[in-house]
């Protein structure tokens, strides 16, 4: 795979500008959306669970409004990587026909793409909630966003070997890509994006902690607002095991692109 990386790698540059321009093609304000969307969205987050629910991260939140939006907003920077890089891998074969049919092309690089491209986003995002969090919240070290910054590699293996799977297994079974768009919304609810896994009865902590996500989200927080290094044994053996389950979805990815010509 390393090699595959290295001798395709203006290629998956290539293909990646491409995917994120494609983003904003037509655009008047083009790349420059990638910052005006997530302040946009930060303000929304501010208004209706600060001011319109007057809501509280925990019992000990402080009474700062913007506080509590970012909070949420640093939960939805790690679900995005996740969620993008998933869904858009569920149709990357069939959206790209002639790769697979009229010449010689390292198909294996499409989910990648992918993941570099929300990967792409979620910096301009982290951009976005550094400054703010700067600017609102009192005794933040800038430091701390840098020591989160490590959270981006379990969470970009894990997303990579989802992507690997629904896009080997979309292209023989059409109705997959329904099928993930209702699991990746069940997801967003189920995990402690709006909500701190403190607030969840303790006898499903073992479930919740069955999704990927809680661990990353939780830990990404930690370090963003207070610092917080990870457990190096337990994110240790978290990051190995997002990088086996990423090795298998590779061996599926390559066993059953073998029949993708066939089934198109």
């Amino acid at each position: 795979m390393l090699n595959l990386i290295r001798e395709h790698r203006n290629l998956i540059k290539q293909l990646t500008k491409r995917d994120f321009e494609l983003k904003y093609k037509g655009s008047f304000l083009g790349g420059i959306w990638s910052f005006i969307t997530p302040l946009i969205m930060l303000a929304v987050y501010t208004f209706i669970f600060s001011v319109v629910f007057n809501a509280r991260w925990g019992i000990e939140q402080s009474d700062n409004k913007f506080e509590f939006a970012m909070i949420i907003f640093s939960g939805l920077i790690i679900y995005n990587i996740f969620n993008e890089t998933v869904s858009k891998s569920t149709t990357i074969i069939l959206s790209n026909v002639n790769y697979v049919k009229k010449v010689i092309f390292p198909l294996d690089i499409l989910p990648l793409t992918t993941l570099l491209s929300s990967l792409i986003n979620a910096f301009f995002n982290i951009v976005v909630l550094a400054v703010g969090i700067a600017i609102f919240v009192p005794d933040w070290n800038f430091m701390w966003i840098f020591i989160s910054l490590i959270y981006l590699i379990p969470i970009s293996l894990f997303s990579l070997g989802f992507a690997y799977v629904v896009a080997s297994i979309g292209v023989y079974i059409r109705d997959l890509a329904y099928t993930v768009g209702v699991l990746l919304n069940i997801l967003f609810y189920v995990t402690p994006i709006f909500y701190p896994i403190s607030l969840v009865p303790e006898f499903m902590h073992p479930i919740m902690n069955l999704n990927p996500l809680t661990y990353v989200i939780e830990g990404y927080r930690d370090a963003v607002f207070a610092g917080k290094f990870p457990d190096w044994g337990s994110f240790l053996v978290f990051t190995l095991s997002g990088y086996v389950f990423m090795l298998l979805s590779i061996w599926l990815f390559r066993k059953l692109k073998r029949g993708f010509a066939d089934v198109i």
